[in-house]
């Protein structure tokens, strides 16, 4: 496993992310505990979970299943670049969701107690909030890092202004800032090549791509995607496989000729921009984790990386090139 750096913090993390989203709502927490050891033994360090995982509003049901692993022991915690994310609902009050000084201090609280940690290595904020000022935003993040609650601040769905606004401004209080963001990429969602990329690679922001997938929709079987499980619970998801058929049947008949699985050659592409830190894979079984691996494998060469983007063309690069002169 060849690990890679975090933006410009020298926190090294595995090539591919372990995501846990689907531990307790699709995942028994047995199975969820098994992958997250085989994650560890296979050399992935990097998990990623959220307070408002397991959907239950409040009760933080995947980050609980994470801790209960973690108290089993055998240098679990110890092993583990720890990722988690605060800003959604977790109550019904008006203070009990958002980027206040006030709810970040008790959903970093909340998350420490149900992880079963001291701290966590990357606190992420989930979704920008313009409504509380970043001044507000950094005095909380720096006093739990006084504290030893996080060591690292990332941020997730932010637009390239609030990255550097944000990095700006921890800049004047002489704090590290942002050193990741979360955003959503892939083959058929490349927006962020727009601005975001250009912005992170300027201040040094390692991006952890989410949704490598498309939510299932690269992962092939086209013909299937449009009455499986998915499809049949969400009716927009089933149009959106509808509208881009064509690209599907373009995009698989070329991982046919590559010998490679649509799902491993969608990882691969993003695994080949230098900008990437790690992508998140979000399995929902043993098998899905462990195949996985083969992304890590395949070296697209320049003419695949053509095909690709004539296949699932981009914005046109980085604005304003993209659509001015």
């Amino acid at each position: 496993m060849e690990y890679r750096q975090l933006g410009r913090a020298g926190l090294k993390v595995s090539p591919l992310c372990l995501g846990t989203m689907n531990f307790g709502p699709q995942t028994s927490e047995t199975d969820s505990h098994a992958i997250m050891d085989k994650a560890l033994e296979l050399g992935i360090n990097f998990f990623d979970t959220a307070n408002v995982y397991g959907w239950k509003k409040g009760e933080g049901l995947t980050e609980q299943i994470v801790g209960r692993w973690f108290a089993k022991g055998v240098g679990r915690r110890e092993k583990v670049i720890l990722a988690t994310k605060c800003y959604g609902p977790m109550g019904d009050g008006p203070n009990d969701r958002g980027l206040s000084a006030l709810h970040i201090r008790r959903a970093c609280e909340g998350s420490l107690k149900r992880l079963r940690t001291d701290f966590i290595d990357l606190y992420q904020m989930h979704h920008v909030e313009r409504a509380t000022p970043f001044e507000e935003i950094w005095e909380a993040m720096e006093q739990l890092r006084r504290d030893g609650k996080i060591l690292y601040v990332g941020s997730s769905n932010f637009a390239a202004w609030d990255i550097a606004t944000a990095n700006q401004v921890a800049s004047k209080r002489n704090f590290l800032g942002l050193v990741s963001e979360q955003s959503k990429y892939s083959l058929a969602s490349r927006m962020i090549e727009l601005e975001v990329i250009p912005c992170c690679r300027a201040y040094g922001v390692g991006i952890i791509p989410w949704s490598p997938l498309e939510g299932g929709i690269l992962g092939g079987m086209s013909k299937k995607q449009t009455s499986g499980r998915r499809a049949s619970a969400n009716p927009d998801f089933q149009k959106k496989v509808q509208r881009l058929l064509p690209q599907l049947k373009r995009y698989e008949s070329f991982c046919k000729k590559l010998g490679e699985s649509p799902a491993d050659v969608a990882l691969a592409w993003r695994l080949a921009h230098p900008v990437i830190a790690s992508p998140i894979i979000g399995p929902r079984t043993m098998e899905q984790l462990t195949g996985s691996l083969r992304a890590l494998k395949i070296k697209l060469k320049d003419d695949a990386m053509k095909t690709l983007d004539e296949i699932w063309p981009g914005p046109g690069g980085a604005a304003p090139n993209a659509y001015a002169w």
